[in-house]
């Protein structure tokens, strides 16, 4: 299957982008992010829209500005508002969702947007590997950065700011990061079914590993096999890869959630 063009593309784009769905999922999982995620993801549907609409070009634009505004707005307003961070949230990206559909659905075009519910994972170009290894180094390098902090707030919120962490400006920092992979991976995986690319890997690991480092690798490594074994499965079916690469996720979490009584004491 590696003889073709496409294919190589393909697997290229699956190392380079598995791995960094398992590093952020591990901070989605420890902070209780997951609605935050899938939140992400309705407010990517509308930046479509949006690009479209005001005609700049290219839909990746207002795709990616869109989203970063989406949540860096949300991460204020669950912040400061009374209201729990699920209302909050349920609140955004319901309307995002919505106006998303209303901005899509007007003058008959949301056959041109379907493409971005599921993805294509097989229609990687040279220059989007590029543009992905590019964000495969920024990634990192912030991660590597804000790790420590990031791990006190999933700890206690109350105690990173004891400790002189601004607490809602590293939140603001990894929003963004989330949006930003979010926007740029969404043609690849699919609307429907990015949120469980940034849940599951982490979700499984946690299930049977007792420490950070070990959680983390974990959780890295089954996106990566996932990734693999879920390209070679749709190339073999004939069937969308993004559905393959998440329902080998789906197995190996299933897998350790009963193998969890034997892990973790």
């Amino acid at each position: 299957m590696f003889e073709f063009e496409f294919m190589r593309n393909a697997l290229a784009a699956v190392l380079l982008v598995t791995p960094l769905f398992g590093i952020l999922s591990t901070m989605v999982v420890s902070n209780r992010m997951a609605f935050f995620s899938d939140s992400l993801g309705h407010g990517a549907f509308t930046g479509i829209a949006i690009g479209a609409l005001i005609g700049i070009g290219s839909e990746i634009f207002g795709l990616l500005g869109f989203s970063i505004a989406f949540a860096l707005l949300i991460t204020y307003i669950k912040n400061k508002s009374r209201s729990g961070a699920d209302t909050v949230i349920g609140v955004f990206g319901s309307t995002a969702i919505a106006l998303g559909l209303l901005l899509m659905s007007s003058g008959g075009q949301f056959n041109k947007f379907s493409r971005f519910l599921i993805g294509d994972l097989l229609s990687v170009t040279r220059e989007d590997l590029i543009a992905l290894s590019a964000i495969f180094m920024a990634v990192f390098i912030i991660w590597a950065l804000l790790f420590n902090k990031l791990l006190i707030l999933s700890v206690n919120r109350t105690l990173a700011g004891s400790r002189g962490i601004k607490t809602q400006f590293t939140e603001s920092v990894f929003a963004v990061l989330l949006a930003v992979v979010v926007a740029l991976s969404i043609n690849k995986v699919g609307i429907l079914i990015i949120n469980a690319f940034l849940v599951l890997p982490a979700a499984a690991a946690r299930n049977v590993t007792n420490s950070v480092k070990s959680y983390h690798l974990l959780s890295v490594l089954i996106a990566l096999v996932s990734g693999i074994v879920g390209l070679v499965t749709a190339y073999e079916i004939d069937a969308a890869a993004g559905s393959a690469i998440v329902v080998c996720n789906s197995a190996i979490y299933f897998l350790t959630l009963v193998l969890k009584p034997h892990f973790v004491k």
